[in-house]
């Protein structure tokens, strides 16, 4: 057999009489040699003429030496970081840091198997862990090794082979009607009683309503434009996109209105009070110096004792507000993709799916509907 140009690898027999073959390839950390085996020239040649072909047509599986832990660090720095929200790069890290690197992490990213991934998820079950947050670390190793794949470090995920745990789909628990009068009854004078109004009235989530500032409000329009969300990071507070990564524009119940210049009087009011304490930043809702406001400190001295006043569950969330504004527009007969655009949500899927309770008793009266237009 004539000898091989340079890149097409070589064939050698070993003094034990199998055969062995060697050709190169080029990884992220630089050149490599490859070795293969086989009991034959034959088989050899074979397995030699594959890996050529799949290096030539750009198919590549090396990861080298590279670990789980060491890979993982790298995706979040690489991938992660500053391409989605803080506060979800911040979980995404907690997940891989408490969760999968104890037990994934020294396994060779390249030998990572099935079986492995299997053991992690039953081992955190039985930890004591929800169904939830396996599926949460499930969701977070998926999309890491979805990216090494894409990156031609490994052939396959891991992962795709396993089912995650499902998990109990939580109910949500939005007040009644008669409920929410309630609630907005016992916060007539809070502080924030205009933010709960929102909340019930046009259903923003309550970072919104933290990050809302009167440059975003149009009192003579009428309107409302969601521009960005509070968040509360490790290292503090931060404005950042909505949840959607888009804004929306919102249309102003006339008590919407009515609360907000009772609260723009009244917050001047305030800023005179506190003289050369207050910061301006321009927000709808910040705390008593003008800085913006923390939502435990919000929940735990404002929202709760709400609660207890109206007579109401400490068990309901400030988010449940928004649950009600959803549940009382779409019982009322309103339209799902108006709620959904109302809501902010990505798709009318979501609406859907968060508000099936919801659903079943509109459609009642469709059998009525049918025979009245068919007669």
């Amino acid at each position: 057999m004539g000898k091989r140009g340079n890149g097409e690898g070589s064939i050698s027999r070993r003094k034990n009489g199998t055969w062995r073959a060697e050709y190169t390839v080029y990884t992220a950390e630089g050149r490599k040699r490859n070795t293969l085996y086989g009991k034959t020239r034959r088989e050899v040649a074979e397995k030699l003429a594959k890996a050529i072909a799949d290096r030539n047509g750009g198919i590549v599986y090396d990861a080298g030496k590279l670990t789980v832990g060491e890979y993982l660090d790298r995706w979040l720095s690489d991938s992660v970081r500053d391409t989605v929200r803080q506060r979800t790069y911040e979980r995404y890290e907690s997940i891989v840091r408490v969760h999968i690197k104890p037990t994934l992490g020294r396994i060779k990213l390249k030998t990572l198997a099935p079986a492995h991934v299997r053991g992690l998820y039953r081992e955190k079950l039985g930890a004591g862990l929800s169904p939830r947050t396996v599926q949460y670390i499930h969701v977070t190793l998926h999309k890491a090794l979805k990216q090494a794949v894409r990156d031609e470090l490994i052939p396959r995920n891991a992962s795709e082979a396993i089912k995650a745990p499902r998990p109990t789909k939580k109910e949500i628990r939005p007040l009644s009607p008669d409920q929410a009068r309630a609630f907005l009854d016992a916060a007539r004078g809070d502080r924030f009683e205009t933010l709960y109004v929102l909340a019930v009235h046009c259903g923003l989530r309550e970072g919104e309503l933290l990050g809302l500032k009167w440059e975003d409000v149009d009192l003579d329009a009428g309107t409302l434009a969601v521009r960005r969300t509070l968040s509360e990071t490790r290292t503090g507070h931060r404005f950042e996109a909505p949840k959607n990564g888009k804004g929306r524009r919102i249309k102003l119940t006339t008590g919407a209105m009515k609360a907000l210049r009772r609260h723009r009087k009244a917050q001047l009011e305030e800023r005179l009070r506190a003289a050369g304490l207050w910061e301006d930043h321009g927000l709808v809702f910040p705390n008593q110096v003008g800085k913006t406001m923390n939502a435990k400190n919000l929940t735990a001295r404002s929202f709760k004792q709400i609660l207890e006043r109206a007579g109401l569950p400490r068990t309901v969330r400030v988010h449940d507000l928004r649950h009600t504004c959803a549940t009382i527009l779409l019982k009322v007969g309103q339209h799902p993709k108006y709620v959904q655009e109302l809501l902010g949500h990505a798709n009318i899927g979501i609406t859907l799916d968060t508000y099936s309770h919801v659903l079943p008793g509109m459609g009642d009266g469709l059998a009525d509907a049918m025979d009245d237009a068919l007669g």
